[in-house]
């Protein structure tokens, strides 16, 4: 069972404090690094990364109990490294000024710009379910961008935690980069520090514990939040494709992601063709959910949570469907894979985010009721449309806002360098990943540089005829 929740040790705030006013003094001495620089911290992140990838994906399943090595390499390591090697390719243009229009009919002669520049010390608050993806891979903007960071491990990655701080001094200065571990109540200390940034993942209740808490220092946010994201299956898709897909998604990470497939919407009479292909599929896969391919949950709690959450189900009338002839395993924490059929919306399956493997299934008859039924409540961070029908994909896309979409699959959008990660309302705010990492984590500082005619001396005081008639001609000019 986990720890009751303690004060953090003070010798930790202290060098949290510590920490903070160290790296805002070394970014208010050099507060601009180089390309160069830039590059070689990227590269820095990425030889940790390869260095040392045994010994972090033996923490990362210890700290899980068991998370399968092959979902590692690819969440963790293939991700991040892939994220690293687009930034290294794209930061010269990314750093470049933006030449801006200039009206010179007004401002004669004038020049515009917007000068990307960093915002100095961002903090990151890091989830336990994808720990080294979510600590690294905003790094990788922050880096690019030309900050600093410290950043707060979650208190249920404590071995993955310990590694970085004992690494991490290896490859970067302190004043660069510093990590903490959380053996306690850190993460509302760690918020009230005046960052530059601040950047969290986690639940949305949290979320807003931690923007009220920036609120006092002025500081901006990136809330990566959850939701109930939907998966729709069309009548038009392969079912038997489409259960492939969404099950592959559900039980990566045993269905501990914020972007999995939380509920399902189906055609209705297709109940029964999707039971029998999920039971293939899962018996295929997982024939043996004592196989190291197939993740623990985290801890204690969260396993009771979900033989709870079944049991609420069960007792207000869902039929509860099994996708494996093995029992869920309180001592190994590998829960078996459910569907649960016939959902209604007191369940406490379709009130929270699950973070599990079990599948809520509804039925609709006309895509009207999925529209209906998703935009009265709060919005998802991603959604899935399942049809080969441009036209019903696009419908779909129009009408229910998400932080993000993939087409005929699920969690993919998350994996693409070149598009913005984020949330849209209770599943959060703002955007990171490529570009859009670097424009976040930099202050994009507009300069007007102004000509050799100076306009405006026309309309200096005292005002006269000739002042009317400048303001005229003005006038007509932005008609």
């Amino acid at each position: 069972m986990n720890a009751p929740l303690m004060s953090p040790d003070p010798r930790t705030l202290d060098q949290l404090e510590q920490s903070f006013h160290q790296q805002r003094s070394a970014y208010l001495a050099a507060p601009v690094p180089s390309y160069r620089e830039r590059i070689g911290h990227l590269k820095a992140l990425a030889n940790m990364l390869k260095d040392h990838q045994e010994a972090f994906v033996q923490a990362i399943s210890d700290d899980f109990g068991n998370r399968s090595r092959e979902e590692t390499l690819f969440c963790e390591f293939v991700v991040v490294l892939g994220d690293i090697k687009d930034a290294i390719k794209h930061l010269k243009s990314w750093m470049k000024p933006q030449r801006r229009r200039v009206d010179h009919s007004l401002y004669f002669g004038a020049r515009n710009s917007v000068i990307p520049q960093p915002l100095g010390v961002v903090g990151v608050l890091v989830p336990w379910n994808f720990p080294l993806n979510l600590s690294l891979a905003p790094l990788i903007g922050i880096f690019a961008a030309g900050n600093r960071a410290l950043v707060k491990m979650s208190d249920r990655s404590p071995r993955l935690a310990q590694l970085l701080i004992d690494l991490s001094p290896d490859y970067f200065p302190e004043e660069k980069l510093k990590f903490f571990a959380d053996d306690g109540e850190l993460g509302p200390h760690f918020t009230r520090l005046p960052f530059d940034h601040l950047v969290f993942t986690g639940s949305t209740a949290t979320g807003r514990k931690v923007m009220a808490n920036a609120a006092d220092n002025l500081t901006p946010v990136t809330l990566e939040l959850g939701g109930k994201a939907p998966a729709i299956i069309a009548p038009d898709f392969s079912l038997a494709e489409a259960a492939r897909r969404i099950l592959f998604v559900k039980l990566l990470n045993a269905g501990q992601i914020c972007t999995t497939v939380d509920y399902l919407f189906l055609p209705e009479g297709s109940v029964d063709a999707l039971v029998d292909a999920a039971k293939g599929i899962v018996g295929h896969r997982y024939p043996d959910l004592a196989s190291p391919d197939y993740t623990s949950i985290i801890d204690d709690a969260s396993f009771a949570r979900l033989e709870a959450t079944l049991e609420d189900a069960r007792a207000k009338g869902a039929r509860v469907i099994p996708l494996s002839q093995q029992q869920s395993n309180p001592e190994t924490r590998k829960f078996a894979p459910h569907l649960v059929l016939d959902v209604t919306d007191d369940m406490e399956i379709m009130q929270r985010e699950i973070f599990g493997p079990l599948l809520p299934v509804k039925t609709y008859r006309q895509p009207e009721e999925v529209i209906d039924y998703i935009n009265a409540r709060p919005r998802p961070l991603a959604l899935y449309p399942f049809s080969q029908d441009r036209a019903l994909v696009d419908l779909y896309i129009e009408r229910i806002q998400s932080g993000g979409v993939s087409v005929n699959h699920a969690l993919l959008h998350v994996g693409q360098h070149d598009l913005p990660f984020g949330g849209v309302g209770d599943s959060g705010m703002g955007h990171y990943h490529g570009r859009d990492g670097f424009i976040t984590f930099s202050k994009m500082r507009p300069v007007y540089r102004q000509g050799p005619v100076d306009s405006m001396k026309l309309l200096i005081p005292p005002y006269t005829s000739t002042t009317h008639k400048v303001l005229k001609l003005m006038q007509w000019l932005v008609r």
